[in-house]
């Protein structure tokens, strides 16, 4: 049944260390509801997570990433409005409980300041 589900690609950024950021990361996927199917390192300064969800929950998934201090891209925030108006639809169809497949990848950008975005930028002017 998993290789028929669609994974839907989610990307986020954030300026938090990752021990302050994993486990309200985690609690935010587990207290709307997902349960996360991996978790993998992929470099020193991001990761990815596979979860799954029931698509009932996903307006409390979204709000809860967005309560852990997680960037999202505007792909992201597109991707989950369409999941939250999908879920609209669907609750008055046969089909309350239907999954949803995400991959979340993360990056850390703790040792990124404004003053070194500033300054790479300064010698492309």
């Amino acid at each position: 049944m998993e290789s028929s589900m669609h994974t839907h690609d989610l990307q986020g950024y954030s300026y938090q260390d990752r021990q302050g950021l994993l486990p309200n990361l985690t609690s935010a996927f587990t207290q709307s509801g997902g349960w996360v199917l991996e978790r993998k390192t992929i470099s020193a300064t991001s990761m990815e997570f596979r979860i799954e969800i029931q698509l009932h929950g996903i307006v409390e998934l979204y709000s809860s990433l967005v309560g852990t201090g997680l960037e999202l891209t505007r792909a992201t925030h597109a991707t989950l409005t369409a999941l939250c108006n999908s879920r609209k639809h669907l609750a008055r169809s046969h089909q309350p409980g239907q999954l949803v497949s995400i991959r979340l990848g993360l990056s850390f950008l703790e040792d990124v300041t404004l003053h070194s975005l500033l300054m790479t930028g300064s010698g492309l002017a």
